[in-house]
């Protein structure tokens, strides 16, 4: 299950063959972001478990189960920056209890991010997904 979004990410990487491509594709996703206005950068929305810098600001539209999900995010890390993107492409615009339904590691599969990140980047996603997991479930719960 992957939102249209994300879809979209994961044809561009089929057209694109070597891995630097697709790095720079994914910093690219992630300068075309937003920035977080610094004032949400707090300890409440730090992500821990990330080597670099992470926070994520959730945006939820209604409540319960139906309820949209959507995020902010921000990184220090360009990478990383563009993970986040990636992320929110995977996510965003889906019901708070669709969020536990997505096979996260299986969509960032078919992308080949999981053999080409290193540990300490996969451990900082494996965190992010987590925390994204946990919001939509206090959304789904409120």
């Amino acid at each position: 299950m992957a939102t249209e979004s994300f879809e979209e990410i994961a044809e561009t990487f089929e057209f694109l063959d070597d891995w630097e491509d697709r790095y720079r594709h994914v910093i690219e996703l992630g300068k075309a972001m937003a920035p977080m206005d610094d004032a949400v950068k707090v300890p409440a929305t730090k992500v821990e478990g990330c080597a670099s810098q992470v926070w994520l600001l959730p945006r939820i539209e209604g409540t319960g189960p139906t309820a949209r999900f959507d995020f902010q995010g921000e990184s220090d890390a360009l990478i990383v920056r563009g993970l986040i993107a990636v992320l929110h492409a995977l996510y965003s615009g889906l019901s708070v209890a669709e969020v536990s339904n997505v096979d996260a590691k299986a969509e960032l599969g078919r992308l080949g991010l999981n053999e080409h990140l290193s540990q300490q980047r996969s451990n900082g996603v494996a965190a992010m997904v987590e925390r994204i997991r946990r919001l939509a479930a206090e959304a789904a719960a409120a």
